[in-house]
């Protein structure tokens, strides 16, 4: 080369260095002097180096370029913008610019110069505590060795300050902050300057041009978005912009459902009351308020207008409520919509389209147009993800059979009475539908998930003076055919839908009670009835040996019981389908040892007898957590009259070991309860309660028998129970304190709880309550006063753990005082073990 061509290219590549300005820079390449932007010229690329990659693969970052040596590319020109975007989407570089090295002719020489991204080494947070910074954690899931470049750095802080906006801290401030680490290269540690701020809370909500409309129903319509109230105890008064924006759309539908069609939120303002609180105005255009007029049907054949008219429900005059209108003709949860109606019928494509044609003055004519479609009977029916139950046991409790005409009501009620069997997850049910229009049926598929149902029951309580301690395991999804099949205990052999329970008790020497008991629900595999047996020992001693030497220990006080019980259960279709009836026949026999403590004679035995019938009416929709539906239960349980074949004996002059060698008695109870959903999401529910139990006589020489009696108070745990006594709970009174020491022969009880769904997981299902209940025993039918109570209310939390079943804890405020029991707390925390609080 010669000295004036070395001084041109030298010149050239250092006015390249020089020109970082030029409108090219943009892009990231990088030109000198002999580019001529006004005529790009193409170029053979003779060469490609690489500068700055100290911990990327040079070879690699030509690879994503795309730039290949011996090709002819146009510069400046698109394959220089595409090198570089392709070297972006790489996300291993904070900047990237590709520089021409030389031009030797026709040919090129190209460099790419890169800065690498630094890898996260650690991370720290400041200003917040160490359960912030762990709940943080979980949200920003931050790895280490990941590439630290800007859309990490912007995403975090967003993360964060999202995080403290949820929880009321509407001023956060969040500053990122990147220190080189010497101890790893490459690499920096991120530490996160929090500044929460004071927590932002409503002190008022204003609404302006508001005319008609109640306050407080629009306060409420605002759903989570409240202002500062002390008694608001379950939800905060936080503003969360998302929440508000929610509650803003909700407020509309408020006014939509009260007549006020053409509603409208002018404008809503943010201003400070205080340090730490805020109050909110929001402009409203309320409009006129509507009523139906006239409704017509049109494309109607399967039934006349009369009759959809009456199914749905609005008369003329009506408050325009357009919620309740899309209710009645689409769907509505007790099935009473004109689309049901079809839908019910076969006629799986049906539509409703309601259209306003007419507005005058305050009135809203409509016509509801109707497409019908065609029937359509069901094809296939299938259910997948039953990983451990069998098919039979899913499929016995479907509704809906090839051949029959498709309705919906039966695929919901499918759903739930799938739920009722508690072996799946009722979150993930899900029914999908595939139609075949040439044969006119419907294939139907039921999506179930696994979750687990097994419990094992592991506590300790006070009972009789004593620790006493109880292990149980229960099988609700047992399978005893295939106990006897090798391989079948995984751990257990399972999927046949049978009920197994094993049970003891014991406090050492002094007690010991052992139990089993066995459900088959379809006995004989074609129709739900169901057979049930158990047997139950139980001993209670002085701890005594039985036997010294081979002889009688005269020292020893004992109480054994030994009982079995067979039962029949069959589900009813009349009145309807939600009904069912149980019958079983039970017999206990105690035989009491110089044992005084207990029964009114201390030697001798007792024998009990029974026969309990139950009607029940449960349609709830849930075992676990009911969102909505009821569950009614009459229950007769009584002994053979002995009394009445026994002659005239004198009963007032006969001891009671002879009195209560053949116990009789007849025993009522009726219980009711009663789950109203307060919230479209139906995690908010009312579950109301009321119970009612008498115990009666046949003889009154004989009286009321000692055993089945009622007791009342706290809530009561040892399970120490020998003489089928029912203990009823009764939340913020201490254990059995509101009965006599005998028990009662009548009680009544009723109860709300408002119950709040938190954690809908099959592993771990959560829910708060709030609670006002009261009852009261009484001794003689003369006193029973249903009205003359004792009351309380509260607050709890419930725990379903698949493995141990629910468990509760309460703190209960008593509203009355009790006689004899002048120091008893006002207040007291609860523990609860099991389903119900209870049996009544």
């Amino acid at each position: 080369m010669s000295s004036g061509a070395f001084i041109r290219h030298f010149t050239a590549f250092f006015l390249l260095m020089l020109l970082v300005s030029v409108g090219e820079a943009q892009t990231g390449f990088k030109i000198g002097s002999e580019i001529d932007y006004a005529n790009p010229k193409k170029y053979k690329l003779a060469g490609l180096t690489v500068g700055g990659a100290a911990h990327t693969d040079v070879q690699a970052i030509k690879l994503f370029s795309g730039l290949e040596i011996g090709t002819e590319i146009l510069v400046p020109g698109e394959p220089i913008s595409k090198a570089v975007r392709n070297l972006w989407d790489q996300r291993l570089f904070d900047d990237i610019t590709i520089y021409v090295a030389d031009i030797r002719g026709e040919e090129i020489y190209l460099h790419i110069l890169v800065q690498e991204v630094p890898k996260m080494s650690r991370f720290k947070f400041d200003g917040i505590s160490k359960s912030e910074a762990d709940n943080i954690r979980e949200e920003i899931k931050l790895i280490t060795g990941m590439m630290v470049n800007q859309n990490l750095v912007n995403s975090t802080e967003y993360q964060i300050n999202k995080y403290f906006v949820d929880k009321g801290f509407y001023s956060v401030q969040t500053k990122v902050t990147l220190v080189p680490d010497p101890s790893v290269d490459n690499s920096v540690l991120m530490e996160f300057n929090i500044k929460k701020g004071p927590r932002t809370k409503i002190s008022e909500i204003v609404f302006v041009g508001v005319e008609q409309m109640q306050e407080g129903k629009l306060l409420r319509a605002l759903k989570d978005t409240k202002k500062k109230r002390w008694w608001s105890l379950f939800k905060a008064s936080k503003f969360v912009p998302e929440e508000y924006k929610e509650g803003k759309q909700n407020l509309l539908l408020k006014f939509n459902s009260e007549g006020f069609r053409n509603a409208k939120i002018l404008s809503d303002s943010t201003y400070s009351t205080g340090p730490r609180t805020i109050g909110l105005q929001i402009n409203v255009e309320e409009g006129n308020k509507f009523y139906f007029r006239d409704i017509t049907f049109t494309g109607n054949t399967k039934y006349t207008s009369e009759e959809l008219y009456k199914i749905l429900g609005i008369e003329k005059g009506d408050v325009y409520n357009q919620g309740a209108l899309q209710e009645r003709v689409m769907f509505s949860m007790a099935g009473t919509d004109v689309s049901s109606l079809y839908q019910d019928d076969g006629y799986l494509n049906f539509r409703a389209i309601p259209l306003e044609i007419l507005v005058e003055n305050d009135s809203i004519d409509l016509e509801i147009l109707i497409d019908e479609g065609k029937q359509f009977r069901i094809g296939g029916v299938s259910v997948v993800g039953n990983t451990k139950t069998n098919d039979h046991v899913v499929y016995r409790e479907i509704r809906t059979r090839p051949g029959d005409l498709f309705s919906r009501t039966d695929v919901i009620r499918t759903q739930r009475e799938l739920a009722q069997l508690g072996y799946f997850n009722p979150e993930a049910f899900d029914i999908q539908t595939k139609q075949n229009d040439a044969d006119g049926t419907v294939d139907l598929t039921y999506v179930v998930e696994e979750k687990p149902s097994d419990q094992i029951e592991l506590s300790g309580g006070w009972g009789a003076g004593r620790v006493v301690g109880t292990l149980g395991v229960s099988f609700t999804n047992f399978s005893i055919r295939n106990a006897f099949k090798k391989g079948a205990w995984r751990p257990i052999p399972m999927g046949d839908g049978q009920r197994m329970s094993l049970r003891a008790q014991s406090n050492g020497a002094f007690f010991q009670s052992y139990s089993l008991a066995f459900t088959e629900p379809w006995l004989g595999g074609k129709k739900p009835n169901s057979l049930s047996f158990s047997v139950t020992h139980s001993i209670q001693s002085n701890g005594q040996r039985r036997k010294i030497d081979g002889e009688t220990n005269p020292l020893r006080q004992s109480l054994d019981i030994t009982g079995a019980s067979v039962g029949l259960g069959k589900r009813l279709r009349w009145p309807d389908d939600y009904f069912s009836t149980y019958a079983s026949l039970s017999y206990q026999h105690f035989q009491l040892n110089n044992f005084g403590s207990f029964f009114s004679f201390a030697n001798g035995e007792s024998n009990n007898l029974s026969l309990t019938i139950n009607i029940q009416r449960n349609s709830a929709s849930d075992p676990i957590y009911p969102r909505f539906g009821s569950n009614l239960s009459f229950t007769f349980k009584g002994t053979p009259p002995y009394s009445a074949f026994a002659g005239n004996k004198d009963y007032a002059n006969m001891s009671d070991q002879d009195k209560y060698r053949w116990v009789e008695y007849h025993k009522w109870k009726f219980t009711a309860d009663w789950y109203t959903p307060l919230t479209n999401d139906k995690k908010l529910v009312l579950n109301s309660k009321v119970g009612f139990g008498f115990l009666g006589l046949f003889n009154r020489g004989i009286g009321i028998a000692p055993f089945e009696r009622y007791y009342l108070g706290g809530v009561f745990l040892s399970g120490f129970i020998l003489d089928g006594r029912e203990i009823i709970n009764l939340r913020g009174y201490d254990d059995l304190s509101l009965a006599p020491s005998t028990g009662a022969p009548i009680i009544s009880k009723y109860g709300l709880e408002l119950r709040y769904l938190i954690s809908p997981n099959p592993s771990a299902q959560i829910y708060a309550l709030g609670f006002a209940e009261a009852g009261k025993t009484w001794s003689r039918v003369s006193d029973f006063n249903p009205f003359e109570v004792y009351r309380s209310g509260g607050v709890g939390l419930r725990i379903f753990l698949p493995m141990f079943g629910l468990l509760g804890l309460d703190y209960g405020w008593r509203f009355d005082d009790v006689p004899n029991f002048v120091n008893m707390a006002n207040g007291q925390f609860h523990f609860s073990i099991g389903m119900n609080l209870g049996d009544l």
